[in-house]
């Protein structure tokens, strides 16, 4: 088992930053992959960032403003989030992979308003 706990996230005015963080325990061997998801209201989950032992890759819609990391010792994985924008708006979960099995956080809201 994994468990993930995400925090981070908050309230924020168009061109802010955010930083989100996943904390991971558990049994953790084997890992492959590890990444940020959001949902949106009335929206499908959708892959915003994903780190592997060999990349990283990045939805269009947030190249050049987030950025994924992954700090092993503390066992905790990162999303660095400029300059955002109102349809940034949306929980953001974490996920974890596991040979072919996905765990995943609650979740954390993000919201971006004047």
């Amino acid at each position: 088992q994994v468990q993930l706990v995400e925090s981070g996230g908050g309230l924020v005015q168009p061109g802010g930053s955010l930083t989100l963080a996943c904390a991971f325990s558990g049994t953790i061997r084997g890992l492959t992959a590890m990444a940020w998801y959001r949902q949106a209201p009335g929206q499908q989950r959708e892959l915003v960032a994903r780190i592997t032992s060999g990349s990283n890759r990045y939805a269009d819609s947030v190249k050049g403003r987030f950025t994924i990391s992954i700090e092993n010792a503390k066992k905790s994985l990162f999303l660095q989030m400029n300059s955002l924008q109102p349809e940034d708006t949306a929980v953001y979960y974490c996920q974890a992979l596991v040979g072919e099995d996905a765990y995943w956080g609650q979740g954390t809201q993000v919201t971006v308003s004047s």
